[in-house]
């Protein structure tokens, strides 16, 4: 638009976004799950998983280009951290693909920790759930996080999506090893500001767990989870854990 002044031309630039970008690859598994791979607007990769299942559609897509937590299970984790995805690019990520109008539901659990890109997060979410947005229920919406105690207050204040925290262990030391951020924000202290907010009513409190062989599976580890949680209306999801070429 060369009848713009230059300054205006670069505030467009640096304020809005037109359009939508396609996937640049896909792949495709026998069960019909599908990975899809994004172009950023830097350039740099992100990547997104289509889950069909019976009678529901999950999309799990990323929040960051990598991710600063360094959890010892997770392979973007070793990737380091490159760049916040802006609110376009994690909505890019829903409203591009050619599956949009089949999804039934959104789980932030791909590349990155999404309150640690709180605001951008808060961002989608409201453009999500919003009447003058996509006007999703946010029963449809799971965001999972290791818990960042101050991003998570403001999601908890200020959003009724699903939760779901990482867990993975009961005991503070091997959760440590696990998961570094343990050390910064304990997992007693979440489960402590957890128990300030009321999850009975349509919002869902989940604790994700991968089950390590040998590591964090046995009897001691389950009576420590009862003891953890107990009195807490959630549901903890063991999950199978996929070793990959960097795992410890």
């Amino acid at each position: 638009m060369s009848n713009l002044s230059r300054v205006t031309r670069q505030r467009l630039k640096e304020n809005f976004t037109i359009g939508l970008s396609s996937p640049v690859k896909v792949q495709i598994s026998k069960d019909g799950t599908k990975k899809y791979l994004f172009e950023t607007n830097e350039q740099r990769f992100i990547e997104t998983a289509y889950i069909p299942d019976k009678d529901r559609v999950t999309l799990c897509i990323s929040s960051q280009v990598g991710c600063k937590m360094g959890c010892l299970f997770c392979m973007t984790g070793k990737q380091g951290f490159q760049a916040n995805l802006n609110a376009n690019e994690i909505l890019n990520q829903i409203r591009s693909l050619p599956e949009f109008h089949e999804l039934t539901n959104i789980v932030f659990m791909g590349m990155g920790e999404p309150l640690d890109n709180i605001d951008n997060l808060m961002k989608s979410l409201e453009i999500l759930t919003s009447e003058w947005g996509y006007a999703w229920s946010s029963k449809r919406i799971t965001v999972s996080s290791i818990g960042l105690l101050p991003a998570l207050m403001t999601f908890l204040d200020n959003s009724r999506c699903h939760l779901a925290i990482s867990l993975h262990s009961p005991f503070d030391e091997e959760r440590r090893q696990l998961m570094p951020i343990q050390k910064v924000y304990p997992i007693n202290e979440i489960i402590q500001l957890l128990r300030t907010y009321d999850w009975s009513g349509q919002r869902r409190l989940s604790f994700e767990y991968i089950m390590l062989k040998g590591l964090n599976d046995s009897l001691a580890h389950a009576k420590a989870l009862l003891k953890l949680l107990n009195g807490l209306n959630c549901r903890l999801n063991l999950i199978r854990f996929h070793s990959f070429d960097d795992t410890q």
